[in-house]
């Protein structure tokens, strides 16, 4: 039809699944398994509900000012969306402009592409080495801007406050952001960096150490004359971008540090336990200091660990891309969702195992690869 001919068409992200089936283990992701802290609760069923009529807050001030507490910096240098993802898109609007390919690590979040090709801002991908790292020289080519998660995702490794700041000081000229949605997993922000470097943003949110995914509540802290210019693109495009329930919410959220720091340290430890019995059925991983685990089993592809645990109802993340093909991610849920995983995977592999061995001599194995690629 001749009016297509002006349609964007873009490939869009694809989230993971969502079911609806009761009874399953989600564990693909990476929600927290906990509930929001209990003020928050409380502060729902004391909202006045008559007030959502109005328009809310576009400065959404109740809630900058808690972060601004929380963190010690100034309201100004705080800006507030609806979760890091809109954070993140108001980021490439206003910061990538250049007409200069910006960076990002090949294996990374896969929203940065989409964001990059809708907004028509040429990339390139700079390679993690052997070991899942970024190698901090890569950026220190012309670019128009970078952006990379710390820790990162999928493999959850943390770069260390060093790397972080030879990357940003390779590139005054352009926009470094750096996106920290599990930093409160094992990770150091870059915060301490803000007063220094005027050209950082530093990215957090709401949906996984504070519990809030369904709330939606995203933000970033930089200079304050980066967040001014972040704010202006904010009210070209859309005032009234956060709910007054989010704003009131999520202030609370931020008061109960102790519930916070409580939550962190159970999954933080539920995830050191996991991968030591994931270490004893064959598994290899980097070594997370996230909220999920990046892990490959030594003789069974992904593909089909993820399928036996979808069939089972444990709904873990995989994706047929090269390099990450052969991972699992798996979301660190509560101990008794993990040991309902391990089970099943004790038992799927020594399956599997006493398979292979039944098999070998007529190389009809399912550990047999010579030419499997095209299988699966």
């Amino acid at each position: 039809m001749s009016w297509e001919r002006n349609i964007r068409k873009t490939v869009p992200y694809t989230a993971g699944e969502q079911p609806g089936k009761a009874g399953i283990i989600k564990l693909n992701t990476n929600e927290c398994p906990y509930p929001p802290a209990p003020g928050v609760e409380k502060l729902a069923g004391q909202i006045d509900w008559n007030a959502l009529r109005l328009y809310p807050d576009p400065n959404t001030e109740i809630l900058v000012r808690a972060l601004a507490e929380y963190y010690r910096v100034s309201p100004g240098k705080i800006f507030v969306g609806v979760g890091s993802d809109d954070v993140l898109a108001m980021a490439f609007m206003t910061c990538f402009n250049s007409g200069s390919p910006i960076l990002f690590p090949d294996v990374t979040y896969s929203f940065y592409d989409v964001w990059a090709e809708l907004y028509g801002i040429p990339y390139k991908t700079c390679p993690l080495d052997e070991e899942w790292h970024i190698c901090p020289e890569d950026y220190a080519q012309p670019n128009g801007g970078i952006i990379f998660p710390n820790p990162n995702a999928p493999t959850g490794l943390t770069e260390s406050p060093e790397t972080v700041e030879k990357i940003i000081r390779a590139n005054r000229d352009v926009v470094v952001i750096v996106d920290e949605a599990y930093v409160d997993f094992g990770g150091e922000s870059a915060l301490p960096l803000i007063d220094k470097y005027d050209n950082l943003l530093v990215v957090q949110t709401f949906s996984k150490s504070r519990a809030m995914a369904g709330m939606r509540i995203g933000f970033c802290i930089g200079s304050e004359r980066l967040i001014g210019y972040l704010n202006d693109v904010k009210f070209s495009f859309n005032s009234y971008t956060m709910s007054l329930p989010a704003q009131l919410l999520g202030a609370e959220a931020v008061k109960d540090d102790a519930y916070f720091k409580g939550v962190t340290g159970k999954i933080v430890a539920t995830r050191e336990r996991v991968k030591g019995e994931l270490k004893e059925l064959g598994f290899s991983f980097p070594d997370s200091r996230a909220n999920f685990i990046f892990a490959s089993h030594e003789t069974i592809p992904a593909g089909k660990i993820f399928q036996a645990l979808r069939e089972a109802d444990i709904y873990v993340r995989h994706w047929d891309k090269p390099r990450i093909g052969n991972y699992l991610r798996i979301t660190v849920g509560r101990d008794e969702e993990m040991d309902r995983l391990l089970s099943f995977l004790k038992d799927y592999v020594g399956r599997c195992s006493q398979d292979g061995e039944d098999r070998d001599e007529g190389r009809g194995s399912l550990f047999w690869y010579e030419d499997s690629s095209g299988i699966d």
